[in-house]
């Protein structure tokens, strides 16, 4: 029969499960509007606006993924440069498009 364990969470599930049954107001005022009242949490939410987290930043022209093989030591060599690795090989095939190496 395998082991299962779980790691503390920190939250108080039973509480949480107890006050949502509850269905009791919110105390807390802390926050921008009254969440108990529903017309300003409405309105609030009506002017909120998104604004973007962290991550890559969006761009204008994305570019497609490609899945191609090549010989381990051509990987091994640009992987041994570091991090950018995946920009430098797309440097050298722009390179080589740009001086017509591609060409039969």
């Amino acid at each position: 029969m395998p082991k299962t364990t779980t790691k503390p969470t920190g939250t108080d599930w039973a509480r949480v499960k107890r006050e949502a049954a509850a269905d009791a107001p919110i105390d807390d005022q802390s926050g921008p509007y009254d969440p108990n009242d529903t017309a300003a949490a409405s309105a609030y939410w009506q002017q909120a606006t998104i604004t973007r987290g962290r991550g890559r930043p969006p761009v204008s022209v994305k570019r497609p993924t490609l899945n191609m093989r090549v010989d381990a030591d051509v990987l091994d060599a640009f992987k041994a440069t570091g991090p950018g690795w995946q920009t430098r090989i797309n440097a050298v095939l722009r390179d080589a498009v740009a001086h017509g190496v591609t060409k039969e």
